[in-house]
């Protein structure tokens, strides 16, 4: 049935065997998938906890020094670009301004508003881990020739396209086609 001899060709194997009415290839993409999110995930928080971080602190420190300076937002545009609710939002914001890494202050356009801000402390760590981070990524794509990697990046942009679309087409049943 598969040419790999790994953890998900072992269960597209049994499934094979049990329900060779179906057709479990899309396993072979998604199981790989899935598990590869799984350790991947595990080698980035490496360095996010190196720097006493988590990976939605990181995220939040990472959005507001990519932002440029003066490095700040409001709570309700991190929270939009780093995909959280706001309340999710307040409680990682609570937690780096506890840890001197933000601050917030009200916002000088929106008299209810308030913004948050880097800290000299914030930017400094975030470079830092930034740096090991892209170097982790590096060590993580180093598994692959650059073609591949170029191929690969080509293919999951593509397929990510379909789910991000601003309006993707949907199907009778609700799905994105």
């Amino acid at each position: 049935m598969t040419e790999y001899d790994d953890h998900v060709a072992r269960i597209q194997q049994a499934w094979g065997r049990e329900r060779p009415d179906l057709d479990v290839r899309p396993q072979g993409v998604i199981g790989r998938l899935h598990r590869l999110a799984g350790h991947l995930t595990e080698e980035l928080h490496l360095v996010y906890r190196r720097y006493g971080l988590g990976e939605g602190e990181f995220d939040v420190l990472a959005t507001l020094r990519r932002a440029g300076a003066p490095f700040e937002r409001a709570p309700g545009e991190l929270a939009a670009f780093t995909m959280v609710t706001t309340g999710a939002m307040t409680k990682r914001i609570d937690r780096l301004e506890r840890d001197g890494l933000v601050t917030r202050r009200p916002s000088t356009t929106d008299g209810r508003g308030r913004v948050v801000a880097l800290t000299t402390a914030g930017r400094e760590l975030i470079d830092q881990a930034f740096t090991d981070h892209m170097r982790n990524e590096r060590r993580l794509l180093d598994h692959l020739t650059p073609e591949q990697a170029s191929q690969l990046e080509s293919l999951l942009a593509t397929w990510l396209s379909h789910f991000e679309a601003p309006n993707p087409p949907r199907d009778q049943d609700g799905f994105a086609d």
